[in-house]
């Protein structure tokens, strides 16, 4: 007989959405992109570095969206590509920017896709961001909860329900 792997959840049981929620767990895998209409901004050093009116969102089962917002978005200089690239295997090959202020740099806070999938062109030259690496990531005036683990890039609002993966036990999700 086999043992799961300890700490691993092996059937989370979903939350139920309120009005006007989502559920990541409806979420498709492989993972769907779709345009957003809507206020995003990031802040770092004490001032707003990116604001955008729209922009696209990843939605993939067990994961709250990561938004992506055009790069024009972004004041000069904020984005300073730096070394390293990452492979996804839906989205493609990564490449990263860090995050710069007067005051502050974030390390490899923001990444693009260059070169992306069929499926995600959409999203050639568009960044995302890590929200746990910013001062402050709002959707709609809303400031967003980084996704649990410091290893995905989803903004947690209010109008997602998880559980989501990054918590503790969720490596096999």
């Amino acid at each position: 007989m086999r043992r799961p792997y300890a700490g691993v959840m092996r059937h989370p049981t979903p939350e139920k959405p309120g009005p006007g929620q989502e559920s990541v767990w409806d979420y498709p895998r492989p993972p769907r992109l779709e345009t957003f209409a809507g206020s995003i901004t990031i802040e770092l050093g004490g001032q707003t570095i990116a604001s955008a009116t729209h922009g696209w969102r990843v939605l993939e089962t067990s994961h709250p969206p990561t938004y992506y917002i055009p790069a024009a978005a972004f004041v000069d200089g904020a984005l300073r590509p730096t070394e390293g690239a990452s492979w996804c295997e839906w989205k493609g090959q990564a490449a990263y920017f860090d995050l710069v202020t007067p005051e502050v740099a974030a390390h490899r806070a923001a990444w693009t896709y260059p070169n992306p999938t069929p499926g995600f062109t959409d999203l050639a030259g568009a960044i995302a961001v890590m929200p746990g690496l910013v001062d402050r990531a709002t959707v709609d005036g809303e400031t967003v909860v980084p996704q649990p683990g410091n290893f995905y890039g989803g903004w947690v609002t209010s109008k997602v329900v998880g559980p989501f993966k990054g918590i503790p036990g969720s490596m096999g999700w």
